[in-house]
């Protein structure tokens, strides 16, 4: 967390999550992830946890989605020695794909990296788009753990820090009910939302 305060990738305020939540409080991965020394030792880091859970095996493939999970991805990999994939969503389904020629091959060993997981969404798309090649992923990891480890992917996972933070419904999210404004920083709007 002294990272994301140094580099003020910690925000607070009144945001719309990739999950649709509303919370106080935004982490900015892209930020800490932009000076490349810290971006190593993060996925150095990361790589460290997931080989715990892999009981010492290397994984052949890391994959993570776009855009979030790009950097922390590829420095996993590269901690690994593995190769560094990335999903992104189909602009006419919307739905998580490999493009770029991107494939994976039976029987090789995938893990999913995430810079941030809240419900833990981004991941599962991931692992199905994974099983859809006919390969089990067999673990997954983030920078951060929004749900202090309440998140279910359906693969053991790892995060670098677990955060008790506080999401909202949009119903039932009181920063709307005071009539806060309502912004989303992440990669796929950053303006104010109306």
């Amino acid at each position: 967390m002294a990272l994301f305060e140094e580099t003020g990738a910690y925000l607070h305020g009144h945001f719309r999550l990739t999950s649709g939540l509303h919370s106080n409080e935004y982490l900015q991965c892209a930020k800490v992830l932009a000076n490349p020394a810290y971006a190593e030792r993060l996925g150095q880091e990361l790589a460290a946890q997931v080989k715990t859970l892999l009981a010492g095996v290397r994984p052949d493939v890391v994959i993570a989605p776009a855009i979030g999970g790009i950097v922390i991805g590829h420095e996993v990999a590269r901690a690994f020695r593995a190769r560094s994939l990335f999903t992104e969503r189909d602009p006419e389904s919307n739905a998580m794909i490999l493009r770029r020629g991107f494939e994976i091959k039976p029987g090789e060993s995938v893990v999913v990296i995430e810079d941030v997981i809240t419900t833990g969404g981004s991941t599962k798309e991931v692992i199905r788009v994974v099983e859809t090649y006919g390969v089990k992923v067999k673990a997954a990891g983030s920078i951060i753990d929004r749900s202090n480890g309440r998140a279910d992917v359906g693969v053991p996972r790892v995060a670098l820090q677990s955060l008790r933070a506080v999401a909202y419904q949009p119903e039932d999210c009181p920063f709307c009910k005071e009539g806060l404004p309502l912004v989303k920083p992440g990669s796929r709007r950053t303006e104010p939302i109306s």
